[in-house]
């Protein structure tokens, strides 16, 4: 914190020695058929984090730049979005035309790049989500509204978590980026989300396949990278107020965000809250356990100049998370909670329908610090970033004593990450870059799950690009280390004791592990036509063993499991190859990929049977599991189909289909030749009418109604009754929204409603975890189904103060 200030003041005052650099971007955005200037255009520099819009008369200008070459995103409501790169030095004049579409044009994209890439130019399968998707569909938290997009799934444990998965890998497989730092928060565990307020997302990239080449271990399956809304133009003060109420569990969540820019010095704060009753369905009515609150706080300050910019981000995160059970009572069905160790009583209904979080919880609390740079030296770019977090996690799990935590978790992550791109050389674009983190977890309750341990991890990387013509390709290799050492931990009588005590019983050995591999990625885009391009990549990924799956022994509360580790477990290398096309025309649109992943030491839990064939219960009522590895194929793809037809323009039809088969190659058994966690078959249509132009008091608005189908998962884990089959099922979902403007035509607020499953089917995905928990003995019924019926309203008010 100290040196970033320091950077920060030292940068000024050079600044202030030297003058403004002169190099400049300016001219006027106009529409190409009617030659008319085009205000409120934006225009973005993603490498510089620097934007404006245009004024009135459609002129911008983006002054104190550096030398060098850039790309630029020019976006404008009802014209199509362009990518252009442009070399500035001095006062370079750029006059763009935009032309009228319905259609979306390409996006720039950061992730899995060396600096910002147009999307139909990255090999890499990739798939941008903007604020508007966020805002037209329904999602009790951030990794929940993400799973309709294709190939994107998540294992829930009721709607206040959500864990992130990609093309059926998850956990310590897919990294998690806030602004392009990695979140580390006990990415092991089932039973807590993202610690990031979904308020806060203005964008996210969502990286489909093996990213260990710009980011490390633990990226096999993917990076998701939330990005906060862009620094405000200059002289603009901008922010908004988002409230939104969801009927089926009472859910309030209410943020205010705020940011300005004068002179080149930024600044931002955001604060969000949310809190949810007990959500419900039609066959277990109100789901006790399943309440949740959060308090979120974000800030930053920066400064742009000629040199680059310097950000300093600051986050708060704290959520309260009932566990459910799942437990009831055998008369008459409804749902119980302990008073001790052996007693359960019916929870009344006064518990059922509150806000108030229930004493057995968890409390989730994630702190961080980071500062992101961007600075030119030399002919290049060097962009660095460098964070501090805390993650702090507590169940209180104990009816006895509710106020002590029996799993306490302290979690200290320092990361860094360093990336230079040298200047173009004859077209080739190259970028060399060295990141990874140093990680400290102590045990601080009276229950242990994993020991305390200590991780270094770094990793160096060569990333290069060139286009040629209609062909662009890229690749870059990469190599990584890891060193995790756990302290011994000795117990008697529940208590702490010191090694050689007498009546003492081992509970973590003492180990010190290293791990090393090698990664690598060469891809191709080639444009057929101006409609048609086609994509290939093929990927080498590496991943070293998660402190769990080497080293867990323990209940996992809120999982209804006890995991056994295994410290003889060898790292994973995964090969995938991946085949996309895209073709665009005035009627239809097709996005359609194809991938093909092995993995060699697949690392995942199994239930632990005993002699007897039967379940190996080490503590009471938690089902004992192991982790255990073996080779794996993951294969399948996704399609998406807009169908927009001409001169229909206000007309979207848009289709989607999700595939992931998941085979165990190290078995010729049956009962468990499939891998767990894998989603079924999904399909998605969406019928949506968009009219932009103002209709009264209303601009911008649409209605829409969209169908999900799940096929039934047969393809399970089924050995030791791991994983039991789910049937398929069909949801309803359907939404209106609209601008609210007044008669100047200034925009007052934004109004989205929206329902998901209207017709209350009772359902349970396949990946939610409390489809597993006891059975309703007077129904019949396994487990807990999935929210019912749910309307949500949410309310923008934006604003822009000059």
């Amino acid at each position: 914190m100290t040196k970033n200030a320091l950077f920060i003041i030292i940068s000024v005052l050079i600044t202030s020695l030297k003058g403004y650099s002169q190099n400049s971007l300016t001219g006027k955005v106009t529409d190409k058929t009617t030659h008319e200037t085009i205000p409120g255009a934006s225009l973005y520099l993603p490498d510089l984090k620097r934007n404006t819009i245009t004024d009135t008369a459609g002129k911008y200008t983006i002054s104190g730049l550096p030398a060098g070459k850039f790309i630029i995103e020019v976006k404008v409501l009802g014209y199509t979005s362009i990518n252009f790169s442009s070399q500035v030095k001095g006062v370079t004049v750029k006059d763009i035309e935009l032309e009228e579409t319905k259609l979306e044009g390409g996006e720039i994209v950061v992730t899995g790049v060396s600096h910002a890439t147009d999307i139909k130019l990255n090999p890499m399968p990739i798939v941008v989500i903007d604020q508007n998707y966020l805002n037209t569909h329904v999602s009790t938290n951030l990794i929940d509204g993400l799973s309709r997009i294709p190939g994107i799934s998540a294992v829930t444990t009721g709607p206040g978590v959500s864990k992130p998965f990609i093309r059926g890998l998850g956990y310590n497989r897919v990294i998690t980026l806030n602004d392009g730092v990695r979140q580390e928060g006990q990415q092991w565990g089932d039973e807590h989300g993202i610690e990031i307020d979904e308020y806060s997302a203005d964008r996210i990239e969502i990286l489909k396949g093996p990213a260990s080449l710009i980011y490390g271990s633990d990226g096999l399956a993917g990076v998701i990278n939330i990005l906060p809304p862009k620094d405000a133009p200059e002289g603009h003060i901008i922010g908004d107020l988002v409230s939104n109420y969801q009927t089926n569990n009472g859910l309030i969540g209410n943020s205010l965000g705020v940011s300005g820019n004068t002179g080149g010095y930024t600044w931002m704060l955001r604060g969000s809250h949310k809190n949810a009753e007990d959500y419900q369905n039609k066959y277990d009515g109100r789901v006790y356990g399943t309440a949740f609150n959060e308090t979120d706080l974000d800030g930053s300050v920066g400064i742009n100049r000629s040199w680059g910019y310097s950000h300093i981000n600051v986050s708060i995160f704290d959520q309260l998370l009932e566990i459910p059970d799942g437990t009831r009572d055998s008369a008459t069905g409804k749902f119980t909670k302990p008073v001790n160790d052996s007693q359960y009583v019916v929870v009344p209904n006064n518990e059922l329908n509150t806000y108030k979080i229930s004493d057995l919880h968890q409390h989730v609390q994630h702190y961080k610090v980071f500062s992101n740079n961007n600075v030119t030296i030399g002919d290049g770019r060097l962009s660095f970033n460098i964070g501090y977090q805390q993650s702090i996690r507590r169940e209180y799990s104990n009816p006895e004593n509710i106020n002590v935590p029996g799993l306490y978790l302290f979690l200290q992550t320092g990361t860094y990450d360093f990336k230079y791109a040298f200047a173009d050389i004859k077209g080739w674009e190259p970028t060399i870059g060295v990141n990874g983190m140093y990680q400290i977890n102590e045990n601080k309750g009276t229950e242990f799950l994993i020991p305390d341990y200590r991780t270094f991890d770094a990793g160096g990387f060569a990333y290069v690009k060139k286009s040629f013509a209609r062909l662009n390709v890229s690749g870059g290799i990469r190599y990584d280390i890891r060193n995790t050492q756990g302290d011994a931990l000795y117990l008697k009588d529940d208590q702490v004791v010191s090694a050689g005590e007498a009546g003492a019983i081992t509970k973590f050995n003492a180990f010190n592990k290293d791990y090393s591999g090698a990664s690598a990625s060469i891809g191709a885009t080639y444009n057929v036509s101006e409609n048609l391009l086609l994509k290939g990549n093929i990927a080498r990924g590496y991943r070293a063993p998660s402190i769990a799956e080497i080293s867990a022994n323990g209940v996992h509360d809120g999982t209804v499991r006890y995991d056994i580790g295994d410290p003889n477990l060898k790292p994973e290398f995964s090969l995938q190859e991946d085949l996309g096309l895209s073709f665009t025309s005035t009627h239809v649109s097709i996005d359609a990929e194809v991938f093909n992943n092995d993995i060699q030491n697949f690392i995942y839990l199994q239930k632990l049977l005993n002699h007897n064939g039967t379940d190996s219960i080490i503590v009471p009522g938690n089902q004992t599991f192991k982790y255990v590895s073996g080779d794996a194929r993951l294969y399948g793809g996704e399609l998406s189909i807009d169908i927009h037809p001409h001169p229909l323009d206000w007309l979207h039809f848009e289709n989607t289909l999700s595939i992931v088969y998941a085979l165990n190659k190290s078995t010729t058994n049956d009962s468990n030749k499939y891998l767990p966690f894998i989603p079924p078959v999904h399909t998605n249509s969406e019928l949506r009418a968009n009219f932009k132009k103002r209709r009264g008091i209303f601009e911008n608005s649409y209605a829409k109604v969209e169908m999900q189908y799940f096929f039934a998962q047969n393809q399970v884990l089924l050995e030791g009754n791991t994983e039991t089959p789910t049937p398929g099922y069909t949801l309803f979902d359907a939404g209106v929204g609209a601008d609210i403007i007044n008669k100047k035509g200034h925009k007052l607020f934004s109004l989205h409603i929206l329902a998901n499953n209207i017709f209350d089917v009772a359902y349970q995905n396949n990946l939610s975890r409390l489809k597993y928990l006891d059975e309703n003995f007077v129904t019949g019924r396994t487990g807990i189904y999935d929210m019912g019926r749910n309307i949500s309203i949410k309310a923008i008010i934006p604003f822009d103060v000059k």
